[in-house]
């Protein structure tokens, strides 16, 4: 059995609270932007889609310095809001919270979008024809007919929300207590001389928990296919 220190239950509590706040920040913008990308078509979108798995394809120290630069103390968004509501999300929880949504936000959306573009249209023209507004038509048709892209959507952003090292320490540092998420907690273990088995014991806790969450994604996704099929 891990038995675990409070300094690591607390770096386990603490990645679990930042992944759920960024899986809730992620998820609302990441189901509109799926369904804009699987439903329309525009100017930039090409321009579009690749912006949002910039976040994949480049170092997550970048995603850090740019998060930096637009909400630090002194950053373009974030020296206003400092001024204005002396509200400041760099080296808190809140601002790990962000890094860890950014990170995740790619996954969502693709998982989403493509669950989405499955979706037989004429459904949902049928219940235009029958009345139907747009607003009801994606209340009723198109959000439950993709609640499997959801659900995976949300169990990936929650995984890799979970595992985020490089934006997450570059934007809000290594604050103990405040931001030294699991993976932070670990790195900072092995960096240490002695301290072996605690990070021996975080590893078997981050997979125990990548795991479970996955396996949680199949179950769910399950689950909802087999609703959408008996309905």
């Amino acid at each position: 059995m891990l038995d675990l220190s409070p300094v690591e239950i607390n770096a386990v509590l603490l990645s679990l609270k930042v992944s759920i706040w960024a899986v809730g920040i992620s998820l609302p913008l990441g189901i509109a932007t799926a369904l804009i990308l699987a439903r329309l078509e525009f100017p930039g979108k090409i321009l579009l889609d690749s912006l949002i798995h910039v976040p994949l394809v480049v170092p997550p120290v970048v995603v850090g310095y740019l998060l930096l630069l637009l909400l630090g103390r002194n950053g373009y968004f974030g020296g206003w809001l400092y001024e204005t509501f002396g509200l400041t999300v760099v080296f808190s929880w809140q601002g790990a919270a962000v890094a860890a949504a950014v990170m995740a936000f790619p996954l969502m959306v693709r998982a989403i979008r493509l669950s989405i573009e499955t979706i037989d249209r004429r459904i949902e023209q049928a219940a235009r024809t029958l009345g139907a507004g747009p607003l009801q038509v994606f209340l009723t048709i198109t959000l439950p007919l993709s609640g499997t892209g959801i659900v995976v959507g949300i169990i990936l952003a929650f995984a890799r929300a979970l595992g985020e090292f490089g934006a997450t320490i570059t934007f809000v540092s290594a604050v103990p207590g405040e931001t030294t998420t699991l993976p932070i907690s670990l790195y900072t273990l092995s960096q240490v001389p002695g301290e072996e088995s605690g990070a021996i014991r975080l590893v078997v806790l981050s997979l125990i928990i990548a795991v479970g969450a996955m396996f949680a994604a199949e179950l769910l996704a399950r689950r909802v296919r087999k609703r959408i099929s008996d309905a």
